[in-house]
């Protein structure tokens, strides 16, 4: 299938660049590993349940969304143990330790991706309680 996105030009260069050093064939085949891996994150931060102990990186224009942050932040203090944050010019980058149920983490994590103002979110997932039974 074929498809057509926007992607700033300075990322742009920076994953042909990424996909070239790596030895890949063609800029598809990188962006078809890409969305599978971020398939992947996003079915492990689903399959989570039970009680879930994360952390939570993610980065920011400070400028920008600050103010909505902290609202989110305080809506989920519940499940935040303690936050790390830096500042890198008008950018922020923020860890934010959890505990807490799967699901409040995931709406934790659903929430921050809805701002336009931030760049990116990663999970990492020290424990968690499975379907299957096995930690994560």
């Amino acid at each position: 299938m074929r498809t057509s996105l926007n992607v700033p030009e300075d990322t742009l260069e920076e994953f042909d660049r990424t996909w070239k050093a790596e030895g890949l064939d063609s800029r598809s085949r990188a962006l078809r590993e890409a969305i599978q891996e971020y398939v992947e994150s996003h079915h492990r931060l689903e399959r989570a349940s039970g009680t879930v102990v994360a952390s939570v990186v993610f980065d920011y224009e400070h400028a920008e969304v600050i103010e909505e942050l902290h609202d989110v932040q305080h809506d989920f203090q519940g499940v935040i143990d303690t936050t790390s944050h830096v500042h890198h010019g008008g950018w922020c980058l923020e860890t934010v330790f959890c505990r807490g149920s799967a699901a409040q983490i995931r709406e934790l994590v659903y929430r921050l991706k809805n701002f336009d103002a931030v760049g990116r979110v990663s999970v990492t997932l020290l424990r968690a309680d499975t379907e299957s039974g096995h930690g994560g």
